[in-house]
């Protein structure tokens, strides 16, 4: 077993975390492909539109309870692993 899969965060591995931003992602995606990569660009390859990426957003804020995601931080998201990378370093960072 991988290092980061055997990590705990918020009560959950890594990988059961990944595993649940990517359903979500494909859920909401436009042009969802369940056989889409982690590097799946969000724009180019899933069709997301800036409606489509606030839904993305809102619904990972509700799913997670997280604080709202920072447009400059936003901005620098471009796949399903940086969505995933996104969601796990909130959950790390999240106050005891």
């Amino acid at each position: 077993m991988s290092e980061a899969s055997s990590t705990q965060v918020d009560g959950r591995t890594e990988d059961e975390i990944r595993a649940e931003v990517r359903t979500i992602v494909l859920e909401l995606a436009p042009e969802a492909k369940e056989t889409a990569p982690d590097d799946a660009r969000l724009i180019e390859d899933l069709a997301f539109h800036s409606l489509a990426l606030l839904e993305l957003a809102f619904t990972l804020e509700d799913r997670f309870d997280l604080d709202p995601i920072e447009q400059e931080r936003a901005q620098q998201i471009s796949t399903m692993r940086d969505v995933a990378n996104l969601v796990i370093e909130e959950l790390r960072n999240r106050p005891a």
